[in-house]
């Protein structure tokens, strides 16, 4: 059996994309295991599943797994994805894109950019969540020189920390042992940040599930939040990312814009799996 697909990237974080509203197919953890695989299979941070929406609730619902074959609540550079393909599939700019986190809206504008709004962050720690109450502005972790955190959900969790150098930072060191720190029921994607100006971040980036990426949307949006709860920044500000440039606006809610790219059409051979 073969099954159809679009590759996809959101500033280098990519995505195998599955339209399964008309034909469903099931796959276990290790199946989205070895379609992740770069080696064995087509290659992804995230597989990327769409259904139709449970009684129209939204023109697509998108289920979200990491490489490691675990489901997450949002992600926001595979929303941006989503969106660019339902305006090539329908000619509209606003559609909305229901995630386990809740219902998100996209505008995809001109020169392959997109808008998604991520909705209102969450700083209460049993909706991040966290195994306990504790200050989430001021997170009491600390590892190896890095300390006083932030944690928040955009749809999922993250651990934000502030730097003078992210380029100093081992990243994979520091995500490898903090990703699953305690206080993490459900792991955490990991954020380095520098602050560059007063509209302007430098992130780097470890995702739970998947590693270091060159870009993480929702990471990007909880790290402006963060900032801005910090002081730090004033928004829209601009994040600089291994990948290439978000622009994160946090007033009530979040909104991301950036460039997202189609790479290529295929099928899968099931017999992989």
């Amino acid at each position: 059996m073969m099954i159809p697909f679009v590759k996809m990237h959101g500033l280098g974080n990519d995505f195998v994309i599955l339209d399964q509203r008309r034909e469903v197919h099931t796959f276990s953890t290790q199946d989205i295991q070895k379609i992740s695989n770069r080696r064995f299979g087509a290659g992804c941070d995230q597989l990327i599943i769409l259904e139709a929406s449970p009684r129209n609730r939204a023109h697509v619902f998108m289920k979200i797994y990491n490489a490691d074959g675990n489901e997450a609540g949002a992600c926001g550079n595979a929303a941006r994805c989503v969106g660019l393909l339902l305006k090539e599939e329908d000619g509209k700019a606003h559609h909305t894109i229901e995630t386990r986190a809740g219902i998100l809206s996209a505008e995809a504008l001109d020169n392959a950019e997109v808008t998604v709004d991520l909705g209102t962050p969450q700083f209460e720690w049993r909706a991040i969540p966290l195994s306990q109450d504790v200050d989430t502005l001021h997170m009491p972790i600390t590892f190896e020189g890095l300390k006083d955190p932030v944690a928040l959900s955009v749809g999922n969790p993250h651990l934000v920390f502030f730097v003078y150098d992210v380029e100093s930072i081992d990243l994979h060191h520091v995500g490898q042992n903090l990703t699953r720190h305690p206080l993490f029921p459900e792991a955490t994607n990991v954020e380095i940040a520098e602050k560059v100006n007063e509209h302007t971040l430098r992130m780097r980036v470890y995702e739970r599930g998947v590693g270091i990426t060159p870009s993480c949307g929702t990471g990007a949006s909880a790290t402006v939040v963060a900032a801005k709860r910090r002081g730090l920044v004033q928004t829209p500000a601009r994040v600089i990312l291994d990948g290439g440039e978000l622009v994160i606006d946090y007033q009530d809610t979040v909104k991301m814009r950036g460039q997202v790219t189609l790479v290529f059409r295929g099928t899968l051979n099931s017999d992989i799996l």
